[in-house]
């Protein structure tokens, strides 16, 4: 039996391990498993052994299963492992209290009826006298040796258990009905992407290309990017083939998937830069629109020669336009076609990219009602912050600047709210501002941590006056609006109108910048204005917020991604803000391979059915999405494994 090149890593915890062997001992049922008989010559299989002429039984269903008993047993993964080993490393078992139990020091020394799973396992039937003997050796344990030693030959009996294997066989089994097969019996488990389906025929030519793309994604995540294979894939297929579908990487060489790969990075890394240097845009939480590189990227490889100013601006004009208005948020494929196709031909080129997306989204200059969302979430958020980094905003505290070039990592800087949520949220209910108010965009800025901490919940009349006569103008450098009624509490509404327009009004000043001249993108006739919508949801407290930031930290501790907090939820026809979700994952937690999650608690019907409209999966309490996790996304049985 040998495991196809389609499936993905281990990635089961010690939790599902350790339930996995209960089961086992408690001889409950544990599943069965699926195989698919195929003609060894043509079976795509991980590793690069040779399979025995005929056929071959590769492992659709029980892959987890079956690595974590291969991993006890042996006390070593199997060949071609990939995951964490230590998930099945040190399992014991304590032979009175019949559990199972990863290795503690303190709490197993000096207690011999912790038994060590693998080792047992190894010395087998043969070895069984050597436990005995030392247990028969403690006066107090001798009793009841013949009791342990029924519970010892009971745990390595494990090993002749059988499990039922069903078969797929048929010559109209194609890989691509298998994988379609594969995803339908492990709808719990880890879905397979047209992705991994493309991968897995790279691999039977090039066995080291998914370690090869693992190592430039593990490069990219130290520069503050997180992304998948699927990802990196997808531009490596828009370099080849000019298309966004897999499918048309199918009938290409590894030499010409290596060279693709090459080309790919390449430019990834040169698209990074130029979004990072230029835009500010220097880590993930604020890299909107990231399947717009792909097409960025096929761009950088039809062209020969230099870019020079104008053109490398108008490519990030046509970036930061496409994450403004969501052009990926909706069918990504259908729309990186889209503008792969406005690419080619003698007339195809960035002009005509600029012009689809303009008329798509019906106009490309930006309004104060763009600045209506509020939230960390909002679409606008990385445009708040690209204002920052690319401009000449400075802080209130050093009176330096933010540019991107004078500080590290995004992590340095932090949110600030201008008036702070603790006076807005009156004890008194004296201002009543509602929280899409208080997290309002137009309340934010960046500054640096220390300034932050010094400013602390003090209000604009008291700390901008200080600012303005330590650092003249650099409040007007953070588009604050300089009349100082407006910075009164009880003009706090006005105040957000007032710099709203200050926001906008910068934004495009910068689009313009990006153009050098050539505005007639931005010149509408037509102006498009959101119009204000009562935005529903959102964190209700500092209680909540922290509940919320604890989930995300299990989650990372189950090796699953974090959440998006305060998830701004816009209508994808218009991009107008509807509600926030107080945590989301809008791509589903295995992404795009599951349904969306959205985590609302304390929230009034109408948010919930925004949510479910939207094909959400909502959850009103943590304690259901935990469970939500454990059985589906960890594939745990409730029953089978505790």
């Amino acid at each position: 039996m040998a495991l196809p090149e389609f499936q993905r890593g281990y990635v089961w915890n010690r939790d599902q391990v350790r339930g996995l062997f209960d089961s086992l001992y408690r001889r409950h049922p544990i599943g069965g498993l699926l195989v698919w008989v195929t003609e060894s010559r043509s079976a795509l299989y991980r590793g690069d052994g040779q399979l025995a002429p005929g056929v071959v039984k590769l492992l659709l269903d029980g892959q987890q299963r079956m690595t974590s008993i291969y991993g006890v047993v042996r006390g070593k993964p199997p060949k071609f492992f990939d995951g964490n080993a230590s998930a099945f490393t040190g399992l014991y078992f304590h032979l009175d209290q019949e559990v199972f139990s990863f290795y503690q020091p303190l709490k197993m020394k000096d207690d011999p009826l912790w038994i060590d799973v693998s080792r047992l396992m190894q010395k087998g039937t043969s070895g069984l006298g050597e436990f005995i003997a030392r247990l028969s050796a403690q006066p107090e344990l001798a009793p009841r040796v013949g009791e342990y030693a029924g519970r010892l030959s009971r745990l390595i009996a494990i090993l002749d258990i059988d499990l039922h294997v069903e078969e797929v066989t048929g010559k109209d089994k194609t890989i691509e009905v298998v994988v379609d097969i594969f995803n339908r019996v492990n709808s719990g488990g880890t879905k397979l992407s047209k992705g991994d389906l493309a991968l897995a025929k790279i691999c039977t030519e090039w066995p080291e290309a998914r370690e090869v793309m693992k190592q430039h994604l593990a490069e990219w995540e130290k520069a503050g990017y997180h992304f998948n294979l699927d990802w990196l894939l997808r531009s490596v297929n828009t370099v080849l083939t000019g298309e966004a579908k897999f499918q048309f990487l199918h009938d290409k060489t590894a030499g010409e998937i290596q060279d693709g790969l090459k080309r790919a990075v390449k430019h990834i890394n040169t698209c990074l830069n130029l979004i990072s240097s230029r835009l500010g845009l220097d880590h993930d939480r604020v890299l909107f629109g990231r399947f717009g590189i792909p097409v960025m990227v096929r761009y950088l490889d039809k062209r020969t020669g230099l870019m020079d100013e104008v053109e490398r601006d108008k490519l990030l004009f046509w970036f930061l336009q496409a994450g403004m208005w969501g052009r990926f948020s909706g069918s990504t494929e259908t729309y990186i076609d889209q503008d792969l196709e406005a690419l080619e031909g003698p007339d195809g080129g960035l002009d005509k990219l600029i012009e689809q997306l303009r008329l798509w989204h019906g106009g490309l200059r930006v309004e104060p009602g763009h600045f209506t969302g509020w939230s960390l979430g909002a679409r606008f958020y990385p445009v708040l912050y690209m204002l920052t980094r690319m401009g000449e905003a400075r802080d209130w505290g050093t009176g330096l600047p933010l540019k991107a070039n004078l500080l590290g990592q995004g992590s340095k800087l932090e949110v600030h709210h201008i008036f702070p949520k603790a006076k807005l949220y009156d004890k008194d209910k004296k201002w009543r501002y509602k929280k899409s108010e208080v997290n309002a965009l137009a309340n934010f800025c960046l500054l640096t941590k220390d300034t932050n901490l010094q400013i602390s919940d003090r209000l604009p009349e008291e700390y901008f006056p200080e600012i303005e006569k330590k650092h003249p103008g650099a409040l007007a450098s953070q588009w604050i609006p300089m009349d100082p009624e407006l910075w009164k509490i009880e003009n706090f509404l006005a105040f957000l109108e007032a710099r709203k327009k200050l926001l906008a009004k910068a934004v495009n000043e910068r689009l313009k910048e990006l153009l050098h001249g050539d505005t007639r993108w931005i010149e509408e006739t037509r102006v498009i204005t959101p119009t204000p919508e009562t935005v529903l949801g959102g964190i209700s407290s500092e209680e909540e917020e922290q509940e919320l930031e604890a989930l995300n930290a299990w989650m990372e501790e189950q090796g699953l991604p974090k959440g998006i907090l305060s998830y701004d939820f816009a209508d994808p026809e218009t991009g107008i803000q509807k509600a926030v979700f107080d945590l989301a994952w809008p791509n589903g937690i295995q992404e795009e391979l599951s349904e969306p999650v959205a985590i609302l608690l304390n929230e009034p019907p109408e948010v919930i059915a925004l949510a479910s409209q939207a094909r959400f999966r909502c959850f009103t309490s943590i304690g259901e999405f935990k469970e939500y996790v454990r059985y589906e996304i960890l594939a745990e049985e409730k029953e089978k494994i505790a």
